[in-house]
């Protein structure tokens, strides 16, 4: 009896050892698929999400016409990047990139700001163009780089009004940011088609390129992500604008299909702070300034003016 019990204990102990094999390996792939900035994302964007989204010839040489100064701070031990456009305006608008974008990819909404004659700061994030970063933050740890930057500019003019704008993942990092103690020069936020948590998105994702479901393989990626980036997949915006005091505009497209667009309405519907919603009809993920940029860019300035 007891070589038996031997036996099934062995038999049990060797499944329990295959089965964390298993997920480890599951969640360093998943890890690497989506939070390391150096493997390939084809699969991530060439899926049925966005293959059929409208694509759109836009010309922008902002960056290549406009003088800038290239901008560093250090944080969490990293040198960040950033183009700082400033023109003497007693106001900056913060305007952050996308997941796996970088800032000279945000010359379009940049362009905007500037001719409305506010100064413009566009940070490439942690793991992203020029800033240093061995994994993508997914607007978390973000949050807290955006905080260092604010105060970076703040402690070259403690006057300074702040705009934070941010589309997709940076939307995310916008959001973030709002659920930190903010020092009153931050007037608004504008977010463009952010998700509900990094948990949520990569879940819906999970399902759609793989059709897996969220247990176990995103318990095992975000035991993989606290070990290997320190955070946890499950924090994230819908939790922070519940302590948000930012006037927020939140924004997106209702043919988006790469963030859900139903994840709109549970950010706004979570945010405690003053806010107001805007649905462009039609408009893909990141697409909205794009398909109706009169109506986009009219809210975006009747709602900076409103609380700046």
């Amino acid at each position: 009896m007891k070589k038996r019990t031997k036996i099934i204990i062995g038999v049990i102990v060797s499944l329990l050892i295959v089965c964390i094999v298993g997920l480890g390996f599951i969640g360093n792939y998943f890890y690497d698929l989506a939070l390391n900035p150096d493997t390939d994302k084809s699969m991530v964007f060439n899926n049925e999400d966005t293959e059929n989204e409208e694509s759109f010839e836009v010309e922008d040489n902002f960056f290549t016409d406009t003088e800038y100064k290239d901008r560093t701070i250090t944080n969490d031990d990293l040198k960040l990047h950033a183009y700082d456009f400033n023109q003497d305006s007693d106001t900056y608008v913060i305007a952050v990139h996308g997941y796996m974008g970088e800032a000279l990819q945000m010359g379009i909404s940049a362009d905007h700001f500037y001719n409305m004659g506010y100064n413009v700061l566009v940070p490439d994030l942690r793991g992203h163009g020029q800033s240093e970063g061995d994994y993508i933050g997914m607007g978390w740890d973000d949050r807290l780089d955006i905080v260092a930057w604010i105060d970076s500019l703040l402690e070259e003019n403690k006057d300074y009004n702040i705009i934070l704008y941010g589309v997709s993942m940076g939307a995310a990092t916008v959001m973030n940011t709002t659920g930190e103690e903010l020092p009153d020069n931050v007037k608004l936020a504008i977010e463009d088609c952010g998700y509900t948590s990094t948990w949520d998105i990569f879940s819906y994702q999970l399902d759609s390129l793989f059709s897996l479901p969220a247990t176990p393989f995103m318990d095992a990626a975000n035991v993989v992500t606290g070990i290997r980036a320190g955070y946890n997949l499950k924090d994230g915006p819908i939790d922070q604008v519940v302590k948000s005091k930012t006037p927020t505009l939140f924004i997106h497209g209702d043919a988006d299909t790469f963030v859900p667009f139903s994840m709109l309405d549970e950010v706004y519907e979570a945010c405690s702070a003053p806010k107001e919603k805007l649905v462009i009809k039609g408009a893909g993920h990141g697409q909205s300034h794009l398909v109706d940029s009169e109506t986009y860019w009219t809210t975006i300035d009747t709602f900076v003016k409103k609380y700046l």
